[in-house]
């Protein structure tokens, strides 16, 4: 594949780069939280979920969950990054309302993985790698609720304390179409590791998107924060948005103040919060309640072992054993759920390694092109993935034509049902005697001479023969022999 190209865009002046580098704050799927043993069940009643430690209550000490550590090794290994054996966690002070402590405790100088990658595909088969500046663990802060008083804010400290891996890129990425397909794609890591579900609507992903625009290959601009975005469409948009908000700022003339800003989707525009703080502003230093975190390598060496195969692993091995295009590829393991599926209809089948392209053709074209259809997922579809590995299989032997495998899909899909034995009892079976194909087949050419005579000049119009024959047999006869019989006869 080749590198990647990005977009450049117009201004007044000329051509402009964006520069743009992402947080993503992932949340941890563990049962209790980063340094208590409260639940971080997602919807419970507000403050239902808070232990002492949460709520900052005087004398409460933390104690870090050790499932906690071991997902955020499991993502640095995932991602190709270096595990730090040894990462001091700190306190990050700073006030807000939702924050008990008055302080977060994060990761600064030390943290718990370090450089690593991500290899993004984008559209026509290019590629680029976004570089991984470090992943550390941290607490999250509660929640602010403005809508249940006119005259106050409440505060929900559910989420309070709840481990997030904070996943910081390297400015690497160039252009709106790269920032989605790398939140996309870090999705789908986390997704495989089990780390994180990866479920922005409740903000399990989050992502803060810096932005500066520079003269193509000149140095760099004054970067903008976009906080909290949780919408992958929405990132899209506040880029494209405040790059060109920033070059309209330096082509008149006036320079970029560095800022904290929002994204508001209904006006598609982005605005100002605050003055963006620097790493001294928050007075960082070790927390003097936890003890520098230390494993061994032997640690990191078993939760290798143990790492599921992930995305790009899964596509190279599709690719190389059934012969998959690699769009093709990237569609099926784009998600985990939806290259289980695929693989669960290669188990059902009886010739994987013949029938696997045209398992993979109709997982994408025929189901996922009807649940999009239907607004539905893979979980909830109506034909499951031993129904699809029989219809292929009766394609594959020659028991039905595709033409008749979409409307047995269509009969499983609305009634459900075993395929096998429907084509038996609605006698959908494929017509492979040659005599009676042969028969129709004579008919068609007698009732068009003068068609016939045109074929050997117009060898493409034979199509129009099987189409006729194919709709003559109810879609019934073998394609193959219908060719076979009809280039027989038409003298081909």
């Amino acid at each position: 594949m080749s590198t990647a190209t990005h977009k450049l865009l117009k201004g007044a002046t000329g051509d402009w780069e964006m520069v743009i580098g992402m947080e993503i704050h992932a949340q941890v799927t563990s049962n209790s939280k980063l340094f208590s043993g409260a639940s971080t069940a997602f919807g419970g009643d507000p403050n239902t979920h808070v232990s002492l430690v949460d709520a900052a209550m005087p004398g409460m000490l933390p104690v870090i969950n050790e499932e906690c550590v071991r997902q955020a090794v499991r993502t640095g290994l995932g991602l190709n990054a270096k595990i730090n054996l040894r990462s001091v966690f700190d306190r990050k002070n700073y006030f807000y309302p939702d924050l008990p402590q008055g302080y977060q405790i994060s990761q600064y100088k030390s943290p718990v993985v370090g450089e690593g990658e991500v290899q993004l595909e984008l559209d026509g088969g290019r590629s680029v790698t976004v570089g991984i500046e470090r992943l550390h663990l941290e607490q999250d802060a509660g929640k602010l609720l403005h809508d249940q008083s006119p005259t106050m804010s409440y505060v929900d400290l559910n989420r309070s304390g709840v481990a997030l891996m904070e996943i910081v890129s390297k400015p690497d990425i160039r252009d709106a179409e790269q920032a989605k397909a790398y939140v996309t794609k870090l999705r789908s890591i986390l997704r495989y590791l089990g780390t994180c579900d990866g479920d922005m609507e409740k903000g399990s992903l989050r992502a803060d998107v810096n932005v500066s625009v520079r003269k193509p290959g000149g140095p760099l601009g004054t970067r903008c924060e976009i906080k909290n975005m949780n919408s992958i469409t929405f990132i899209g948009q506040a880029i494209e948005y405040e790059a060109r908000r920033q070059i309209e700022i330096l082509e008149d003339g006036g320079s970029i103040d560095q800022e904290t800003r929002l994204y508001d989707p209904n006006k598609g525009e982005t605005r100002s919060m605050r003055s963006k703080e620097e790493a001294h502003d928050y007075r960082y230093f070790p927390d003097p309640d936890l003890l520098p975190l230390e494993f061994s390598q032997a640690f990191v060496d078993e939760l290798k072992a143990k790492l599921p195969e992930l995305p790009d692993q899964k596509k190279a091995r599709f690719v190389a054993d059934f012969s998959l295009s690699p769009y093709d590829a990237s569609v099926l393991v784009a998600e985990r759920e939806s290259a289980e599926f695929y693989e669960t209809v290669l188990s059902g089948l009886a010739n994987r390694a013949r029938d696997g392209k045209m398992a993979a053709n109709w997982v994408i074209n025929e189901l996922f092109g009807r649940l999009n259809k239907e607004g539905q997922d893979i979980a909830g579809s109506p034909v499951n993935a031993g129904q699809l590995a029989a219809i292929v299989d009766l394609i594959g032997e020659g028991t039905i034509s595709g033409k008749i495998a979409k409307d047995l899909f269509e009969i499983v899909w609305q009634e459900g049902g075993d395929p096998r034995a429907l084509v038996e009892s609605r006698g959908m079976k494929q017509v492979t005697d040659l005599s009676a194909i042969e028969k129709v087949v004579d008919d068609i050419i007698a009732a068009n001479p003068d068609k016939a005579a045109q074929v050997k000049d117009k060898p493409q119009s034979l199509g129009w023969f099987v189409g006729q024959v194919m709709k003559s047999s109810g879609g019934k006869a073998n394609p193959q022999a219908v060719n076979d019989l009809l280039k027989s006869k038409l003298g081909i």
